[in-house]
């Protein structure tokens, strides 16, 4: 079952005349992102890059993984941004999938982190994947460094090349020079493809797929939210409806949207969520600053700046339509809880009642909200849910005036960091 968008409260902030005045410029950001006429075109790979992953490649990463759940029982993935975002919200909302646990580092410059990364590897055996599209990025090339020198003092050179996979760009670049001088396994980042875009290319594939994820579900999801979310009409596609929306409450001062969801396995989908609109938004001083919430724990400490504080927030819930498994609340006799009420009722009912209720209260509040619906948590869904985002976000920037596939803010604080160590280059 495709995504689902509720937004019925949206009602007192949104009028249906306000979509409809809006149509002509969703209708014109799609043309600029379907015929590549708008800014940063040369990013735009990822529009219809599900349909084009080619069966060989799908092949030869499964081939990859069969042989390294044979010799491994730890994957390292090394990245940052788009190169971990995307892979460990994979890996969360798909917990029960994984085989082989998967371990991140590079994803931020801690000494204790990474030592205490090395000290659960001791006794691993153990598979790298470095992901980098320049191979200079800061934070993965020194842990890259610091994982490829314990790899170094535990293995053969022969064993090390089965054992360290390289993701990066097909030509040029200093992860590429690795892979080339040591023999090393490698696969290709697409030119057209930005980084918080890259998790249906190989930044995401292998090691998803090495850690027993169904790459071929993935990708049929993601193929079949193309087909789905490529309609220009607004009234009938969902990725733009929510696009809208957005930009509609933008405009009446709605500044901060808060990404809430009821389900723990969700959460790093949120922060991936987090990079693609932070990053693709903010130019010019423009954007919607993107927030998560974890519920129902937040509802006991974030709850009340959200029921009572500066009004210039609205909420989406992502929710889950199926739980994978299910655990019924028992009767107590003596009911000192008064929840007896519920004896005998599966436990996410209570969670979806409880959503029910805080989008209400939240709405009372003063807190336009819409809910989107993933109806299973599966590898099929899960690629049709990064696909909606991905749409969405693209539909988004135009409409806001900007190029939502460059990030030239995040180069500030590199200069000022090289600036600090010594760095020239």
């Amino acid at each position: 079952m495709p995504i689902r968008l509720n937004k019925d409260h949206l009602k007192g902030f949104l009028t249906e005349s306000d979509f409809q005045t809006i149509a002509p410029a969703v209708l014109k950001a799609h043309d600029a992102l379907h015929h590549k006429k708008g800014a940063g075109a040369e990013l735009t790979g990822w529009v219809d890059l599900p349909g084009r992953i080619p069966d060989s490649l799908v092949s030869d990463i499964n081939g990859l993984a069969r042989d390294v759940q044979k010799n491994s029982n730890a994957l390292v993935s090394i990245g940052i941004g788009g190169s971990y975002l995307g892979i460990r919200a994979a890996e969360e909302f798909l917990k029960e999938d994984i085989k082989l646990p998967i371990y991140y580092a590079g994803q931020n410059l801690s000494s204790d982190y990474h030592r205490n990364l090395l000290k659960e590897l001791k006794s691993k055996e153990v598979t790298a994947i470095v992901i980098s599209k320049s191979g200079t990025t800061t934070e993965p090339a020194l842990a890259f460094r610091i994982v490829k020198k314990f790899m170094e003092n535990k293995y053969t050179v022969k064993e090390i090349k089965k054992r360290i996979i390289c993701v990066t760009d097909e030509k040029k670049g200093a992860l590429r020079q690795i892979a080339a001088k040591k023999g090393l396994k490698s696969f290709v980042i697409p030119d057209d493809v930005g980084g918080r875009f890259s998790v249906l290319t190989p930044v995401g594939l292998v090691p998803l797929a090495l850690a027993g994820i169904d790459i071929k579900k993935f990708i049929e999801g993601a193929r079949d939210a193309q087909k789905e979310f490529s309609n220009a009409d607004l009234s009938l596609n969902l990725a733009y409806q929510y696009a809208a929306a957005r930009f509609l409450l933008y405009n009446k001062g709605k500044t901060i949207e808060v990404l809430s969801t009821f389900y723990p396995h969700m959460v790093f989908v949120a922060e991936w969520w987090k990079q693609l609109f932070g990053e693709s938004e903010a130019k010019d001083g423009k954007g919607i600053f993107p927030a998560s919430l974890n519920l129902t724990a937040d509802l006991h400490s974030l709850g009340q700046l959200m029921q009572e504080g500066r009004r210039n927030i609205f909420e989406t819930f992502l929710m889950a339509g199926k739980s994978r498994s299910k655990i019924s609340i028992p009767e107590d006799k003596e009911d000192w809880d008064h929840f007896n009420i519920v004896a005998g009722k599966d436990m996410d009912f209570v969670n979806k009642k409880a959503q029910e209720g805080t989008a209400l209260a939240h709405l009372e509040g003063g807190v336009p909200n819409m809910t989107i619906t993933v109806e299973k948590r599966d590898a099929y869904h899960l690629g049709e849910l990064f696909y909606f985002f991905e749409k969405a976000v693209g539909i988004s920037g135009y409409l806001l005036g900007v190029n939502p596939f460059n990030q030239p803010g995040v180069e500030a604080y590199k200069k000022k960091m090289f600036q600090l160590i010594g760095r020239i280059k």
